[in-house]
């Protein structure tokens, strides 16, 4: 059920010009978005990338687990007061990633999903992504957002070098061969 957006506590919301439609970012409530996430993660499409097709006990745990862990901020993305995507921003000091470049104190790091399959193939992902590190550039000392997509989703990497990312290298992480890309402030 959707809740007006009068109830809705925003993060960060902007109007983007080139699909017309507000995006706005709200953090993750457990109780609240538990359901809407696990539906989320078991779509057959997020299935091999997040290789979190839990059970809902299981995804409790790991929203839980996830939510409490002070080195990343869960969201939930809506584009009109609608939600359809989840996202995850993180400190990349604080995080596997480190490992494999120079991580700054300030970059961030980004993992995010279009959770309903209605808003697929609609181009909404370029604006949704522009807008998180936008808000993610908010932070004043952030210089670079990082990401590191599956090696195997070429939309998404796509889709980060059209937002400015740049491909760095292939890394071995614990779930995946990724693409590590940056995308620096200027």
């Amino acid at each position: 059920m959707m809740m007006p957006s009068n109830t809705l506590q925003y993060a960060y919301e902007v109007y983007d010009t080139t699909i017309h439609q507000t995006i706005a970012f709200r953090l993750v409530e457990l109780e609240r978005d538990l359901s809407l996430i696990h539906n989320w993660m078991n779509q057959p499409y997020v299935i091999p990338f997040w290789n979190l097709a839990f059970d809902l006990k299981q995804m409790r745990s790991h929203l839980e687990a996830a939510t409490s862990d002070s080195h990343q901020t869960l969201y939930i993305g809506y584009l009109d007061d609608e939600p359809m995507s989840y996202w995850e921003s993180y400190w990349a000091i604080d995080d596997i990633v480190a490992q494999y470049y120079p991580a700054h104190v300030a970059d961030q790091g980004i993992h995010l999903l279009i959770g309903s399959p209605d808003y697929l193939g609609k181009g909404y992902a370029l604006p949704l992504l522009r807008a998180m590190v936008s808000f993610q550039f908010q932070h004043a000392a952030t210089q670079k957002i990082i990401a590191e997509p599956d090696r195997r989703n070429h939309k998404m990497i796509h889709v980060f070098q059209r937002c400015g990312f740049k491909r760095q290298t292939e890394i071995d992480l614990p779930d995946k061969r990724a693409l590590l890309m940056f995308c620096d402030r200027q």
